[in-house]
């Protein structure tokens, strides 16, 4: 049986001979010369004044809470339909967060939710490109702005996106990445932190090394330079191994988004007409990453049962993201009625840019056979 997974990395010969370098080097940590030199591509690329490569997208957000000055008892509008990393952030620094709802069809935050939550204690905003689709940054923006908050994004599904013909990633003042396994451009492991002000991206990356410094860079200096540590910092450092795979990735983006894309056609065409789930909607005034391909099950359907049957026959499947305000460990009285729902009927389907075409109808092909399988009798008589 041909098992499809859910997710598969695109890294080969190119990332490898990178790797190889960095061995021959001599310098395999973190902020030496390969990952200066990918904060430098970052920069450029986005346009930012300042890129800061570091272990995880969680450090990227937990860095830009630290570097916005967020303190305890502040609060910070989250998106609710998301990985709760935007929300364990803000807890990271004290703060509250408040989750505000999404909408029905994109799952990205509701700017008018976002309006509605706003008080006196609110300090910013985070936003999330849900699975890869970016959120509405030009009404989120003028919220911001009409009440001095900060805006960040949270692009972690998104490399490769556009909103109104911007890259995902220069969406707002201070974007945050992920090249985790699944994204577009992996590294296994890794993030950075994307800034217009480069005060708040050295802010960022002198936390991100214990508080110290580059000592890449004080080993360039003649003498014995004696480090001093300034702030209470942390060791999110990227190492050069990583950077020197991700300087490779960042070249692909558009050949490995392109082949995502093709798949994310596909899907639409064989599951067009199908009543018991609905694809993906992308609004006219963006592209999708495609990070995942995530379909919404009809009320009707046994999302268990059917997820069972597909990883019965060797198709891998997930239940899509999170709607955070339910997670236990947030303690919260609040509710988001349309992250709920969707958190209770998304599916995720194999996606990635490894899919051939017959893996993909085949998955299709099951898909549709097993929804027929684990609806309700009166809806299959529908």
């Amino acid at each position: 049986m041909d098992t499809i997974p859910l997710v598969h990395a695109s890294l080969g010969e190119q990332e490898l001979a990178a790797v190889a370098e960095v061995f021959a080097s001599g310098w395999p940590a973190g902020q030496g010369p390969r990952g200066k030199a990918l904060e430098a591509q970052l920069a450029q690329r986005y346009g930012a004044g300042g890129a800061v490569a570091v272990s995880n997208c969680g450090a990227a957000l937990h860095l830009a809470m630290l570097a916005l000055g967020v303190k305890p008892g502040d609060e910070v509008i989250v998106a609710d339909y998301t990985f709760p990393a935007p929300a364990h952030a803000v807890r990271y620094v004290g703060a509250v967060p408040v989750f505000a709802d999404v909408r029905p069809d994109t799952g990205t935050i509701d700017p008018q939710a976002v309006a509605d939550l706003v008080t006196d204690k609110t300090v910013g905003v985070i936003a999330v490109d849900t699975v890869g689709l970016p959120a509405d940054y030009a009404p989120l923006q003028e919220i911001a702005d009409r009440h001095g908050l900060f805006l960040v994004e949270d692009a972690a599904c998104a490399v490769g996106a556009t909103y109104q013909g911007r890259e995902a990633g220069a969406l707002a003042e201070v974007a945050c990445l992920s090249f985790h396994g699944r994204k577009g451009a992996t590294s296994g492991e890794g993030g950075a932190l994307i800034a217009t002000d480069p005060a708040v991206a050295a802010d960022a990356r002198l936390r991100s090394s214990f508080g110290i410094g580059s000592i890449f860079d004080q080993a360039q200096i003649i003498g014995l330079p004696i480090p001093e540590f300034t702030e209470i910092g942390y060791n999110f450092k990227l190492s050069d191994i990583a950077a020197a795979i991700l300087q490779v990735q960042i070249g692909r983006i558009g050949e490995l988004l392109q082949r995502r894309s093709a798949v994310a056609a596909r899907y639409a065409e064989l599951f067009a007409g199908e009543d018991l789930l609905t694809l993906p909607h992308v609004p006219e005034d963006r592209t999708h990453a495609w990070q995942s391909y995530v379909v919404t099950l009809d009320e009707s359907v046994d999302r268990a049962g059917l997820a069972t049957e597909l990883r019965a026959q060797g198709i891998g499947c997930g239940h899509g993201t999170w709607a955070t305000h339910v997670q236990p460990v947030f303690r919260t009285q609040q509710t988001c009625p349309v992250s709920a729902d969707l958190f209770a009927r998304n599916l995720a389907i194999p996606m990635h840019a490894e899919l051939t075409e017959a893996q993909t109808e085949r998955v299709a092909d099951v898909v549709r056979r097993a929804l027929r399988t684990h609806a309700t009798s009166a809806r299959r008589a529908a």
